[in-house]
């Protein structure tokens, strides 16, 4: 008895995930059939549980619906360790082979979403009270949208800057807007870009070329994509706030975005050389707005947002690493974060990665 009990139980919720993915479909015009990743990067939730995933090789960003529309928020703790090893365990393969591409917790729900790169295939995890399970993608509703103008799937350089453009495609994702905001790399001569895509998907919607004043190189610049960004308004004003390798944190007004039309960000802070941005998220904590950004080489860190509409930036050289702009702190007791989004009013959830290279995700208080 408990045992069919059980299995009306899942009938029940596949029922509900089938009809909730309907609902979906029907109110965004997503049609059914099996979206083709050729590769999984970053994630960003929009409405009733619609997942959106850049796919940099196919430079192509998809929208899939879920069918997770409920849950509570406020109630999700998660803490696995041995991700790696419980990734390879759902998808198949080596523990070595897997790799962490991006995270994303849906709004509605409280569930974690993972795109993975395992044994060199593409893959969706999610991550409930059952446990971990492969998203389906065969037969679901969905959209996609090409990118117009992509670089190249091909190598380019030579020696130690040899690589292929492709794969920056597609840096970061978000929604804000009824609008899915792409940052990455065109094939235009200025190729830093930022797309503004609406929801549903349109074809032919070029990007826009962008370009920073970095402290740290002291000049002008135009060819460093965006390597994660998050939408925040600024005085009343929808805004970007965009981190850069090495590591320029710049505004953009996305007001200011228009296809084909340069616009040069306001570079608000200079948070130190020889380092990557990873993962960015706001939050609000005893009133006031902050940013944490997760790095590559400079811990997380705890960024104020006073005054950051200022109309004056960063525009003279910071040398020897320096910093400057927007003050911080960094959150020593986050070690080894890569990945991070937002739970809840009060909460994270992070992937952090230990210097034997093992994986763990877990739920965080907000600094």
């Amino acid at each position: 008895m408990r045992r069919m009990f059980r299995m009306a139980i899942v009938s029940a919720a596949v029922v509900f995930a089938a009809a909730a993915s309907s609902h979906a479909a029907d109110k965004w015009g997503l049609k059914p059939g099996s979206p083709e990743l050729q590769s999984a990067g970053p994630l960003a939730f929009g409405p009733d549980g619609i997942l959106f995933v850049g796919d940099a090789k196919a430079a192509t960003v998809f929208a899939i619906a879920t069918g997770d529309t409920q849950g509570e928020p406020t109630k999700a703790k998660w803490d696995i360790e041995n991700l790696r090893e419980k990734l390879a365990e759902t998808l198949g393969g080596s523990p070595q082979q897997v790799t962490v591409n991006d995270l994303a917790v849906n709004p509605l729900s409280g569930n974690v979403f993972l795109s993975v790169t395992a044994s060199g295939k593409p893959g969706l995890v999610r991550l409930d009270g059952k446990g971990l399970s492969t998203v389906a993608l065969r037969d679901v509703p969905f959209l996609k949208a090409a990118l117009q103008d992509a670089p190249e799937d091909k190598e380019v350089g030579e020696g130690a800057r040899k690589r292929n453009l492709r794969a920056e495609s597609i840096t970061d994702i978000a929604f804000a807007d009824g609008k899915v905001i792409v940052s990455g790399l065109s094939n235009q001569a200025s190729p830093s870009t930022v797309r503004e895509m609406p929801f549903p998907f349109a074809d032919g919607e070029s990007g826009t070329p962008i370009e920073i004043y970095h402290g740290a190189h002291g000049k002008l610049e135009d060819y460093a994509p965006v390597r994660t960004f998050v939408p925040f308004t600024i005085n009343g004003e929808p805004s970007l706030l965009a981190g850069f390798t090495c590591t320029p944190l710049v505004r953009f007004a996305v007001g200011s975005l228009e296809p084909g039309k340069k616009v040069r960000g306001t570079t608000i802070a200079e948070l130190g050389n020889r380092n990557r941005p990873l993962d960015m998220i706001v939050y609000k904590k005893d009133g006031k707005d902050f940013l944490l950004m997760a790095n590559s080489a400079r811990g997380v860190m705890k960024i104020n947002t006073q005054d950051i509409g200022r109309a004056d930036g960063i525009q003279e050289p910071v040398r020897g690493g320096g910093t400057s702009g927007q003050g911080f702190e960094t959150i020593k007791e986050l070690v080894g974060v890569v990945q991070l989004d937002k739970l809840n009013e009060s909460q994270a959830v992070i992937v952090s990665q230990a210097e034997s290279g093992a994986l763990a995700l877990r739920t965080i208080a907000l600094p």
